[in-house]
């Protein structure tokens, strides 16, 4: 028989008492056990401030290195892949596979300022390991050596969370960088939403409020996302997620008001046959006190009425006489009543009604609508808790997307953005344009997406923009309208086109001069150079372009002279002189173009006789890769 532990009974009752005073411990031999932080505990028992530096703020191991990881550079590059692309040559969607810290990263230059509204549907915490695995997100190790908590043993210790501190951090160190960079990419009058659960919702606030500033808080919504109760909850049967709003500049932000309901309407009517139209009226008196606003008024009827007791008219008696000539004062149908305002349709200050905080599920569909979507258009239900198609177009109805915005989800999933961008494009003749970029999360094999045939997330997502679209169309058609982009371009993450050396030219010696025969790896293509190129000149990835052959060599222009590149072996004096001719803004040729190196110089020459003289630096808009 062993005797009962009486310091772990103990810590039990002061854990009681002080819930927040009870930590966790490694004990000498590894074995976790429960502590007691003395340091709260004084604190706890004293009723005089104990010395120590304090201060309000939102931190966790391993936020100095998720700061530095948004700025850190990468040698990446986005490689195009049109057989897996719809509509290739004229879609201005994208669909970009790859962890999306890198993706955003490489993004930064053709899209920053000019994304209209993002969405995620980031991972919930739930206890599970994250995907996004991230390098500078800390072991379990290395989290207790930096959590700086001792007891009085020096024994290390840390909070004790249901998920064990850790994945609060890691979850913390995951999101923070995306979110850093991905604010860079909005517009001005740009707004984010983020679908986020109770687990995490309180640090994504934090964090949003430290990368997005809290005066830019726009709201928190409730979506009901589930129609009945589970019956076998523990507690109370959780039925609701949150979207968490911020804009950008909340200056300069408007909010999208949502289309005017029947049962909205039909409080106003005219019983006076007002010229100006219907109207509702409303109440005339208010709870703070103005002497100015009491004074009794004599109604069409000769009735006289003061205001209630306890309150005043909301109008002076100046006011009021004057809405009264104005006939905007309503005294009843028997012109005896309380007056009231009379307010007006057609002058109401904004279009729609204004949207409230909370998405009940008849109005935005629930999870179960979602995962019904995806089973219809692919034949089986690949997803869990895919969002359904309604809950993304009330919030692009909320971001007020003009009919050619930039609409951005970098955590995609099942592509339900794409899919609500299309089909509100179908309802009211827009051209907003997509991107959306998925890790490529292989299937478990003996899941049915795998069994189907779909190896990982990013093909069920593309072939469900690819089903999607071609409902969407073909239901406008009948319409009689089929004007619609349903496509998308496929781009993969991957390492730089270019080798080691084209980073590193001044730390060349003669062992490497085999590899300067290209800085070019080997296996990139015309279009792996050209896009690279777009990214790294900050231009969009959806422009179009055209190839011809001019002189036996191939010949690219991106837009309407934007850039015009040439990747052929040995380029002839005449072809850059073509290209030079056309004043391109930039221009840009493979290293093994030119001959030697007088070559090279002759073809900066060539384009310096064809450029303005205030052009300024011409290695600035011609480059050689």
């Amino acid at each position: 028989m062993e005797s009962p532990d009486l310091t772990a009974g103990n810590v039990e009752k002061i854990g009681a008492m002080f819930p927040n005073c009870v930590t966790e411990t490694i004990d000498a031999h590894g074995t976790l056990k429960k502590a007691v932080n003395f340091k709260i505990l004084k604190q706890m028992l004293s009723d005089e401030v104990i010395d120590g530096d304090e201060a309000y703020e939102f931190t966790w191991v391993g936020k100095k290195a998720a700061i530095l990881e948004a700025n850190r550079p990468i040698r990446k590059t986005l490689r195009p892949c049109p057989a897996e692309s719809k509509n290739w040559d004229t879609t201005e969607n994208l669909y970009i596979e790859g962890d999306n810290l890198e993706v955003l990263k490489l993004l930064q230059e053709s899209y920053l300022g000019k994304v209209k509204m993002i969405y995620i549907d980031p991972p919930y915490n739930t206890g599970n390991d994250f995907v996004y695995a991230d390098d500078f997100v800390r072991s379990q190790d290395e989290e207790n050596r930096q959590m700086g908590v001792f007891d009085e043993e020096d024994n290390r210790l840390f909070r004790n969370t249901d998920t064990n501190g850790r994945f609060h951090s890691d979850w913390c160190s995951m999101i923070y960088p995306r979110l850093k960079l991905a604010a860079s990419l909005l517009r001005d009058d740009g707004v984010i939403f983020i679908s986020i659960d109770d687990h995490e919702v309180a640090n994504m606030r934090k964090i949003c409020e430290e990368i997005f500033g809290a005066q830019n808080f726009v709201a928190q919504l409730v979506w009901e996302r589930a129609y009945s109760p589970k019956n076998d909850a523990r507690f109370i049967s959780n039925s609701h997620d949150y979207v968490l709003m911020y804009a950008r500049n909340i200056n300069d932000f408007v909010v999208g008001r949502l289309p005017r309901t029947i049962e909205a309407n039909a409080r106003y009517s005219n019983p006076d046959d007002d010229p100006r139209g219907i109207w509702m009226s409303d109440n005339m008196t208010v709870k703070t006190y103005t002497p100015d606003c009491d004074y009794p008024i004599t109604t069409p009827s000769g009735v006289v009425r003061e205001p209630p007791a306890g309150r005043c008219w909301s109008l002076s008696k100046n006011a009021f006489l004057e809405r009264l000539r104005d006939n905007r004062i309503w005294f009843g149908p028997n012109g005896n009543g309380v007056p009231r305002i009379k307010r007006f349709l057609s002058e109401l200050k904004f279009d729609g009604m204004a949207p409230t905080s909370i998405l009940f599920y008849k109005e935005v569909g629930h999870s179960q609508e979602g995962a019904q979507e995806v089973g219809k258009l692919l034949g089986g239900g690949y997803f869990n808790g895919p969002k359904p198609v309604r809950l993304l177009k009330r919030l692009l109805t909320l971001a007020h997307t003009e009919k050619d915005s930039l609409v951005l989800d970098f955590f995609s999933g099942s592509a339900t953005t794409a899919h609500a961008v299309m089909q509100l494009n179908a309802e009211d003749g827009g051209q907003r344009k997509f991107i959306m970029v998925q890790l490529p999360e292989a299937c478990n094999e003996k899941s049915e997406a795998f069994k189907a045939g779909y190896k990982n997330i990013c093909e069920i997502g593309k072939e469900r923009i690819r089903r999607a679209g071609e409902k969407i169309r073909n239901e406008k058609a009948e319409a009689g309208n089929s004007s619609l982009d349903v496509g998308f371009r496929v781009f993969k993450l991957d390492d730089s086109n270019m080798k080691g050396v084209y980073y590193a030219a001044d730390e060349i010696d003669q062992r490497r001069l085999e590899d300067m025969i290209s800085n070019i790896k080997d296996g990139r293509g015309d279009l792996d150079l050209l896009f690279g190129c777009l990214l790294d000149w900050g231009l969009p990835l959806s422009m179009p372009y055209r190839s011809e052959q001019i002189g036996g060599c191939t010949v690219h222009t991106v837009g309407d002279g934007d850039l015009i590149a040439c990747f052929a072996d040995r380029i002839p004096e005449s072809v850059v002189r073509e290209i030079a001719k056309r004043k391109p803004l930039r221009a840009v040729f493979r290293d093994s173009c030119f001959a030697d190196s007088p070559s090279k110089i002759n073809a900066f020459e060539i384009f310096k006789s064809y450029m303005p003289e205030d052009a300024g630096d011409i290695s600035k808009r011609v480059r050689v890769l």
